[in-house]
């Protein structure tokens, strides 16, 4: 079933996660006791923010449907839908980080100077769907599939506010909008400053044990770019085989970047 047996736990604890959020939906009222839990996942959850960018690299389950279904509980932590980071991230950012003309999360504004973090953050999240729909144009398979479970996913957690509308909008509607936000604020660090052409001085790694244990390698972001469909268990392998190409001070160790 899993295409790889190290997603077995990271998949098993988000799920676990939807399934303590749709317990709460439907039999806590308690607007406080809501709140409060809006703002102690707000940290877990935008760490499945990188669970589920991994997976747009490369699915997790061997069959499509059950990839589909992962993608609405991802979605529903996260913001991000079927497809969005493949076109977004995969077929763009990846292509096009080192043109920054061109990057789907790009650090620098028109003029040339460089954003800060709230508003690179606030720029990504915000233009997020539309860059992403923009190049679905010249991937129209992917782009349909994005369109149509992105509709899905928005008519059920319609439904889900309709019926219930304080739990509906403290579990799903304000998690996913942070979570998009926070997915942008993630990837400032990755790049920006580093304006280059070269591969090895294109992004900042983080080699603090916990932040990867966390985000499943995502530190390991030079290895990451070299071979985008790589599985992030293998990324370690691939960083020790490459880090003497890679200048020492892009190579840190903070749990938080």
């Amino acid at each position: 079933m899993f295409k790889n047996t190290a997603d077995r736990l990271p998949v098993a604890l988000i799920l676990a996660l939807s399934t303590l959020d749709f317990y709460l939906y439907f039999l806590v009222d308690n607007v406080y006791i809501l709140g409060l839990y809006f703002y102690v996942t707000i940290i877990p959850k935008s760490q499945i923010c990188a669970w589920n960018h991994h997976h747009q690299h490369t699915y997790t389950f061997r069959f499509t449907a059950l990839n589909r279904l992962l993608e609405f509980f991802y979605a529903l932590h996260t913001g991000v839908t079927t497809n969005l980071w493949v076109l977004h991230h995969v077929h763009g950012h990846h292509r096009n980080y080192l043109d920054q003309t061109k990057d789907e999360s790009r650090w620098l504004r028109k003029d040339g100077s460089q954003m800060g973090e709230l508003e690179y953050s606030l720029n990504v999240a915000a233009t997020a769907y539309y860059r992403g729909y923009k190049v679905g144009k010249n991937y129209p398979k992917e782009q349909m599939q994005f369109i149509v479970f992105s509709l899905i996913t928005i008519a059920v957690v319609a439904a889900l506010v309709v019926y219930r509308p304080v739990p509906g909008l403290l579990i799903f509607i304000l998690p996913m909008l942070m979570g998009l936000f926070m997915t942008a604020w993630a990837t400032y660090d990755h790049h920006a400053g580093l304006k280059t052409d070269d591969h090895y001085k294109a992004s900042y790694n983080n080699l603090n044990p916990l932040f990867n244990v966390l985000t499943g390698n995502l530190g390991y972001h030079t290895a990451h770019h070299l071979k985008g469909g790589l599985h992030w268990s293998k990324l370690p392998a691939l960083h020790e085989q490459i880090k003497h190409k890679i200048p020492k001070e892009l190579i840190q160790q903070f749990l938080v970047t």
